[in-house]
């Protein structure tokens, strides 16, 4: 069963205007079903397959005029040669929608895009379902805590909270919601097997894949916290250049997202340390080993992961209608936190995430002291993204807001 996507939309625009996309993003969220699905009239190369690659590798430029266009190249990063042939190719014969690249590792990916086909590429991420696709929602504005948002969000999404769960330890991947026989556990332990075999030890050349996998895990545990690499190290024991280039590996693929800590300006009071999240809620829960949905709900890490999704879904709802988020978080050395704060045209939107069906004002404290910090930048609407059923006001210009209007 085909999901419907909501990033192509994005992708077909993208094709009317420029030669060349990349759809960028983690292994098994959907990159080639979808191109399959909606382009079938564009040929599809496979570069998974040795014999394919091999054949690009050893004379791209006859490779690509043999193909023509258009054309789509699944797992580019396996062919870096190839990307001065697009070049040439692009610049030879220049028109919209020439060629459809996708990748999975942006480990010296992006370098590369950036060195030979800046100007001539559309780059569009892409992570796994999100909630709006997963009910057919066809809703594909990027999400912001405005009554205005709010009002045209109307979601058709309705949880439970053992829904609500369940959802949170499935994850996002679309194998395991096109196919419901699909074991949960299996599925991810294959995915970790697949992922360090091929884009760790083949493509990040790190020979030690045992504490690299021990390095996921713990990672894992941290998620929605501060990064602290020298903390990682220590339970790893490996150094934190090491731990440096190991996250850059797990950046690069997706598999993390680093939200940056909001400033204007050089505040020795504000934190600058970024806050790491695993971009699918089901892998934290099989690394953590939270085997079901419920031992997950009730367990230590139920706020971290709880958060995780919400921010995983406000970043698919950017990544779907093709943006990137303003979006970050505030911290003063005095420990004072907004979970989230999205700044566009010299305001402020502060979020708090809470796993609670009761929250009140004392969640949102600590919006006036992002206020305090930045007195020149106007205070716009706000509010806590909760497990509550319903949108209500809570004070001023700030709102309840249920998950399921994100």
């Amino acid at each position: 069963m085909y999901i419907e996507r909501h990033v192509t939309k994005v992708i077909a625009k993208a094709m009317q205007g420029f030669p060349s996309i990349l759809l960028i993003g983690p292994r098994q969220v959907g990159k080639s079903t979808l191109l399959r699905e909606k382009f079938p009239h564009i040929p599809f190369v496979l570069l998974d397959n040795n014999i394919t690659l091999a054949a690009l590798k050893d004379d791209p430029l006859g490779f690509l005029q043999l193909q023509g266009t258009p054309l789509i190249l699944d797992e580019i990063q396996r062919a870096p040669e190839s990307f001065l042939s697009i070049k040439y190719m692009i610049d030879s014969d220049r028109h919209p929608g020439m060629y459809v690249l996708t990748g999975s590792q942006k480990y010296d990916l992006m370098k590369n895009v950036s060195e030979s086909l800046a100007g001539r590429i559309a780059i569009i991420n892409m992570l796994g379902l999100s909630d709006r696709e997963l009910c057919g929602d066809d809703f594909n504005e990027p999400f912001l805590p405005t009554i205005q948002y709010l009002k045209n969000r109307n979601s058709k999404i309705s949880f439970s909270l053992p829904a609500l769960w369940n959802r949170i330890h499935r994850g996002s991947m679309p194998e395991m919601h096109a196919n419901q026989t699909v074991e949960w556990e299996m599925f991810y332990a294959s995915y970790v097997s697949t992922y360090i075999d091929r884009d760790v030890r083949q493509l990040a050349q790190v020979g030690d894949t045992i504490a690299f996998t021990q390095f996921m895990i713990a990672l894992a545990a941290r998620t929605g916290e501060l990064l602290n690499m020298s903390s990682l190290a220590r339970d790893v024991g490996v150094d934190d250049k090491t731990i440096k280039r190991w996250l850059s590996i797990l950046q690069a693929s997706g598999i993390v997202y680093l939200l940056q800590p909001f400033s204007l300006n050089v505040n020795k009071r504000v934190i600058k340390t970024p806050k790491v999240y695993f971009t699918d809620t089901g892998l934290v829960s099989y690394l953590c080993r939270w085997l079901t949905p419920e031992t997950l709900a009730n367990g230590a890490m139920a706020g971290q992961v709880f958060e995780t999704f919400v921010v995983d879904e406000i970043l698919m709802s950017y990544y779907n209608a093709g943006k990137e988020p303003n979006m970050f978080f505030f911290r003063n050395t005095d420990g004072q936190e907004v979970d989230l704060v999205f700044y566009s045209d010299g305001t402020l939107y502060p979020v708090e995430i809470k796993k609670t069906t009761s929250p009140n004002r004392k969640d949102i404290k600590n919006f006036k002291t992002l206020q305090t910090f930045y007195p020149s930048l106007k205070m716009g609407e706000g509010g806590i993204i909760c497990t509550h059923s319903m949108l209500l006001p809570l004070e001023d210009k700030n709102r309840i807001i249920p998950v399921s209007l994100i």
